[in-house]
């Protein structure tokens, strides 16, 4: 298999450094100055076990490619704001033997958020879901830090929107080799709600830079009630806590290394880069469209989701907005 990644960013780096670190056949697609540092320079992938230089295949897109492999897996690792343009250029690609990626290629959603599989489903027969747990920064261009270790990262795997076969698990195989773990699992859809209860703290964390003081747990708290309210309402399972525990354990610690600290979340990195946008629309926007759609108030994840993207579209760096001042924000819609 060659292994196309969509998205060379953070997780997109580090999945897509890892698997060419242990032999495997990888293309890097990125754009931008991204593009540029990885054409020139490769990609300084920065981990606990030392900094390493790789040098894959890079491309800016689909045409620089060209007719496609019978045998690539497309791993999709855009934000879920860019998935529909990145699918709508990669799904009509020839593949060698005939037909096109959307007719004959895997494609895996490597990406918070659980939209990204539904959009790609309209465009792509073999759509694969994967649950990323690996926490990861990138803020220069052409150079990724991944913090976790012994294992880079955990990634569930299946198919969307349930099953797993023999693709999975062969994916699944050559990420095993490459100091990643990736359950394949047949309900992964359930992993993703969880890990999507766990992402509502990512506005908060962008907006305030700090996720860990009580006052910022407490709002992680509320958003989180409301997620599981809207779940239950729509009858969406997901993994319990404790099943989330069960299955990272130790095997995967932060360890401070190089003398600089770790970043934040992703959404936090989308404000300290400046991009403009920010994936809040599809995490606390999902739990909001989810509570219109039955009935159920949440003022917390629409207040955060709202002052996330107004904080991108402004420019604004992480931290700007204090905890009382988003406590504020967010009771006052409440007692509306």
């Amino acid at each position: 298999m060659r292994y196309v990644i969509i998205g060379a960013g953070a997780v997109g780096g580090a999945v897509g450094g890892r698997l060419a670190q242990s032999g495997h056949d990888v293309v890097l697609v990125a754009r931008g100055p991204q593009y540029e540092a990885l054409r020139t320079h490769g990609l300084r992938l920065r981990t606990p076990d030392g900094e390493h230089l790789l040098r894959p295949p890079v491309v800016d897109g689909p045409e620089a490619l060209g007719t496609l492999r019978d045998d690539d897996v497309l791993l999709l690792a855009v934000k879920t704001q860019d998935s529909v343009a990145a699918i709508d250029a990669w799904s009509g690609r020839p593949v060698e033997g005939g037909g096109t990626a959307g007719e004959r290629l895997p494609l895996v959603c490597a990406q918070n958020g659980v939209a990204s599989e539904r959009f790609a489903a309209r465009a792509f027969r073999r759509v694969y879901a994967m649950c990323v747990w690996l926490p990861a920064t990138f803020l220069e261009p052409g150079i990724v830090r991944a913090d976790g270790t012994p294992l880079t990262g955990i990634l569930h795997l299946g198919g969307y929107p349930a099953g797993a076969d023999d693709t999975a698990r062969e994916i699944a195989a050559a990420l095993k080799r490459s100091r990643l773990d990736a359950p394949v699992v047949a309900d992964v859809m359930r992993w993703k709600y969880a890990k999507l209860l766990a992402n509502l703290s990512n506005a908060i964390e962008a907006l305030c830079a700090e996720r860990t003081s009580d006052a910022t747990r407490a709002l992680h708290a509320r958003a989180r009630a409301e997620g599981e309210a809207v779940l239950a309402a729509a009858g969406i399972p997901y993994a319990s806590p404790e099943e989330e525990r069960a299955c990272r354990g130790d095997r995967i610690r932060l360890e401070s290394f190089d003398g600089t600290p770790r970043g934040g979340g992703s959404s936090w990195q989308s404000l300290k880069r400046g991009t403009g946008t920010i994936e809040a629309d599809w995490l606390n926007g999902e739990i909001g469209r989810l509570g219109r759609e039955h009935g159920i108030p949440t003022p917390v994840n629409d207040v955060l989701g709202e002052l996330a993207g107004q904080a991108a579209r402004q420019g604004r760096p992480p931290g700007a907005t204090p905890v009382a001042v988003l406590t504020a924000a967010v009771d006052a819609r409440a007692a509306r």
